[in-house]
Formats: C-alpha cells, structure tokens, sequence
C-alpha cells in the first residue's frame, strides 16, 4: 500500500507542476491528493484503530495549522496595508536620474521589504512601482527580473519572508537570531553579484519620474491615518520573531496580535462610517481579497506529505541521502536546483519530515548529527537554497510566476539573460556560508 500512496503523490505532485499545461488549478490536486493519500492509509490498516488514525491527522493538522494560520495573518496584514497606502512612499524613496542607480535603490529595498513582508506580496508592489517609474519595457524586465532574485534572497535569511523559512521557523529547526545571522551575507552575495553584472547592462539617465497626488484608491485615507497602519503593520511583523522568542508561543500567536490590534485601530477610523460605506476600509471587507487557494493549497500540500512521513518513506529516504551522499552541501544544494522547477513547499516539507532535531545525548555520540540540530547546517542551508534556489528560473517561484505575468516575460528570456546570473549569485551565497562557518 506505501507503493500506492508513494505513486499518488508523484502523480499528483507531476499535475501540480503541469499546471500551465492542464489548466486545474494546483489546489484542486493538492486537496485530492490529500485525501486519498490518507484514505489509502486508513485503508492499509497500519495506523492501528481509528482513534489513533484520528490522533495521528490531528496531530499533523495542527503541525500545519501552525503555519497556515500565520500565512493567513500575514497575507491580512500586509493586504491592510496596502489598501491604506501605506507602500506609496517607497515610490518616492525610489526615484532616480540614472538607471543604475534605480537598480541598486529597488534591489535594496525589495531585500529589505522582502524580509518583513513576503517575497510574493514585495513583487508585485515593486513591479507596480517601477511601472510609475521606467517607461521602456525593455529595460523594465532588467529590473523586474532583479525584484524576483532580490525578493527571493531577502525572504530567505529573515523568519517572516518566504513560506519555506516560515515553516522550518515553525518547526522549530531554526531561530530567527540564527537564520538572520547565519543567512544574510550568503543571501546578500545571492543579490549583489547578478546586480553587478546587470549594471552594466542599464547605462544612461532615466526621465523624469511622474509623482505626486494621492493614489485614486487610497484618496479618501489622510497621511496620518496612512502613516499609522504602515507602522502598526510593519512593524507589527518585525516584532513577531521578538514576542515569539520572548513568550515561546508559537509564531502564529505573534502574528493574530499584530493582526488583532491592526483590525481595533481600523475599526476606530471608520467608527463613523456606516457598515456599507463603500470608503470604509474595514477588515472584514478585506477578507475577501485573501488567496484562499494558496492557503488551500499549502494545506493539502503539507497533509500529504505529512501521509509519506507516516509511512515511514522520508525517513528512509533520508538515510538513503546520508549514507549515498553524506554532504548536506550536496543535499541541499540540489534541493534549491529543483526548486527552479518545481514547487519549493513540498520539497522543503519533504526534508523537513526527513529528519529529526537529536537530542544532546544522540550528537555526544556522533558528532555529525549536529547539523540537524536548532540552527544546524543542514536547516539554515536548507532556508537559503530552498529560497534563493527559485530565481534560477523565472517559474520556480511565486514572485517569478507573478512577476512574469505581470511584465510579460518570456521564459526563454528570463533563462538565456538571468539565469547564468542567478545561479552565480546562488553559488557563491553556498561557498560564503561555508566560508563564514569554517572561519567561525
């Protein structure tokens, strides 16, 4: 029966991937996977009677909870901001006489922002920006191709930015203290070095930027009323990985505060306004604009994989890999090769139920087992290879598939003109985190 389960998932994952080709959207086959894998698991009988069947699927449920109640949160919050405009300043941040210059100011702060918001939602706000400010489209892919490898390296050394880093957050393999101290230089490097060469390629000064007014959206929203959501917002996710480490709650608790208390502030600006006011930017009308097939998604994506690890699968996999190849250089450095082709959630929750954090007594006695321990250099490789792994094609990442509709550009493009470049970057992030922990 794990032969069958096991061909499932393949089947499934393959339709997943095959997306653009069958038009089912990925969702649909993450939930049906999902079930049947655990209906073929019932059926095998090894989980023993249901009760334990049941505790078992709960158990995983609230494993993935964890993770997709913060995503939810998140996604709110940063909705919320949006919506009060509170990303219009960047465009001012940004603007520039020379195109080089422009390149370096919008790789920076897509780094940045990537690392508090998330890799996907900064993609889309700086495309938006970079539309008010390069006109020529030609030279705009240079720059939207630079927003998905800097929003790809800024969401993997922070906590909070990309979803693969949220879930080995979550599941306890990494600190944000350590991820943050151990991941940015390599993710910095992944950024800079396809931007020094990119330079060279965007010469000359850039018109003169159109800015002024108010966005159409956010008009009937004041400066201050702007200012205070962009800071409670913000700054509310920056202090998530803070109350996690002060409280030891898990980090979902964290982002339910920041949430809670941006929806308080919200309700008390529009105390006013009538419940239908069409000006009224309530939360509860904000809702609705939350992907909700990506959460779905990510739910049967996780349940599923969560089946193979009862089975016993990935664990055997996982020894296979240590006793064949032994190198988590190697291991996870492949793994970030083929997340440019496939989807990088299941990869890394694969890995994640590949192995267990040892406890003390385990690495007294072997010594090598302590890269798999809180902030090892299996987990903290694993977070920037899974994240900065992406860019290398312009489909092996959210912000990549985005940004491509977005610009409209092509893959064949995105594969001759960035890719050499984003794997150099990749490469040598690798060769600096190896460095960095030889001299350490």
């Amino acid at each position: 029966m794990t032969a069958i389960i096991v061909t499932v998932f393949c089947l499934g994952y393959l339709l997943i991937a095959l997306e653009n080709v069958t038009k089912v959207n990925k969702a649909a086959i993450a939930l049906l996977m999902c079930v049947v894998c655990w209906g073929l698991y019932a059926i095998s009988g090894v989980a023993g009677s249901s009760e334990l069947l049941n505790g078992t699927i709960e158990k995983n449920l609230g494993e993935a909870g964890t993770t997709l109640f913060f995503l939810m949160g998140a996604m709110t919050i940063v909705e919320v901001v949006d919506q009060y405009g509170g990303f219009n300043f960047v465009r001012s941040v940004l603007s520039s006489k020379s195109k080089g210059a422009l390149l370096w100011k919008i790789g920076f702060m897509t780094l940045v922002l990537s690392a508090v918001l998330d890799n996907l939602t900064t993609s889309i706000v700086m495309i938006m920006i970079l539309r008010k400010l390069v006109s020529d489209h030609k030279d705009r892919i240079w720059y939207a191709s630079m927003v998905i490898i800097a929003a790809n390296a800024g969401g993997a050394f922070s906590p909070i930015g990309d979803v693969t880093t949220i879930m080995i957050w979550n599941g306890g393999m990494i600190t944000a203290s350590g991820v943050i101290r151990e991941i940015f230089i390599p993710s910095l490097l992944a950024f800079v070095v396809p931007a020094f060469i990119v330079q060279y390629k965007l010469k000359g000064a850039l018109p003169a930027p159109t800015v002024g007014g108010e966005e159409k959206a956010v008009s009937d929203v004041t400066k201050w009323q702007r200012n205070l959501i962009f800071f409670i917002g913000v700054g509310g996710l920056c202090f998530v990985p803070i109350y996690h480490n002060l409280t030891e709650l898990p980090a979902f608790m964290g982002i339910l505060l920041v949430l809670g208390t941006l929806w308080f502030v919200t309700e008390v600006i529009n105390w006013k306004k009538g419940e239908h006011d069409a000006t009224a930017k309530r939360i509860t009308k904000l809702l609705s604009r939350i992907d909700m097939t990506t959460i779905l998604f990510f739910l049967g994506i996780l349940m599923s994989v969560a089946v193979l690890s009862e089975t016993g699968v990935l664990r055997a996999v996982g020894a296979w890999l240590e006793e064949t190849v032994g190198n988590c250089y190697l291991v996870t450095g492949a793994i970030g090769v083929l997340s440019s082709v496939v989807d990088n959630v299941p990869l890394v929750a694969g890995a994640m139920k590949m192995y267990s954090i040892p406890t003390a007594q385990m690495i007294a006695s072997d010594p090598l087992l302590a890269q798999y321990a809180v902030d090892g250099v299996f987990w903290q490789l694993l977070s920037y290879c899974a994240g900065v792994g992406g860019s290398m094609l312009i489909i092996g990442s959210a912000a990549g598939v985005v940004v491509m509709g977005l610009e409209n550009i092509s893959f064949g493009w995105y594969m001759r003109h960035i890719t050499p470049l984003a794997f150099a970057g990749y490469l040598c992030g690798i060769i600096a985190y190896y460095l960095q922990n030889l001299i350490l």
